[in-house]
């Protein structure tokens, strides 16, 4: 079972060798579905794209990408379009850079991972960016631990459950570890 701890050193992690499998998979493919964002196909004008300023930036179809990357103005779709046009591409990159933080300091399985309070806070949201995906695709409400206690074992949405579950305790820890 991992382990959260402040030290003198910084924010210590102890993960077991499959948690820190599931760490680095649950990364990977966080990194994988938020793609290059918009405007990387198309070769973007690069003088907007090196502002972070992206021309086709719309709301995604994809629910998780669209949990990720909601509207900033629900009832205003001119308004939300264009907060997303100057924002996503950064917020893409952060979320990209969270993960790889997090890729970057995953050591052998079972050693004790030491992160400094910048590389915790990134932790802290690439975790959450991993939960949103998660509960976004298994539905989660706030009867999600009903549910998923009511599951038969070989229901193939159990591990994510327990993945969900498992990742809320990990973030939890370095919350209270941080505050």
């Amino acid at each position: 079972m991992s382990d959260v701890k402040k030290t003198r050193q910084g924010v210590r992690v102890r993960l077991e060798a499959e948690e820190t499998a599931l760490v680095r998979a649950l990364m990977e493919q966080l990194i994988a579905l938020l793609g290059d964002g918009p405007g990387a196909e198309e070769g973007l004008a690069d003088e907007l794209a090196s502002m972070g300023i992206a021309e086709d930036a719309t709301k995604s179809d994809d629910p998780v990408l669209a949990r990720l990357f909601p509207d900033a103005y629900r009832d205003d779709g001119e308004a939300a379009g264009e907060f997303r046009r100057y924002t996503e591409m950064g917020l893409r990159d952060g979320k990209r850079e969270a993960a790889n933080t997090v890729l970057s300091s995953l050591k052998e399985p079972r050693a004790d991972i030491i992160l400094d309070q910048e590389q915790a806070q990134a932790w802290l949201r690439a975790l959450n960016d991993v939960r949103l995906a998660l509960g976004t695709r298994l539905d989660i409400g706030e009867e999600w631990y009903d549910e998923a206690s009511r599951l038969d074992p070989r229901d193939p949405r159990t591990p994510m459950f327990a993945a969900y579950d498992w990742l809320t305790m990990l973030q939890e820890s370095l919350v209270r570890v941080l505050w």
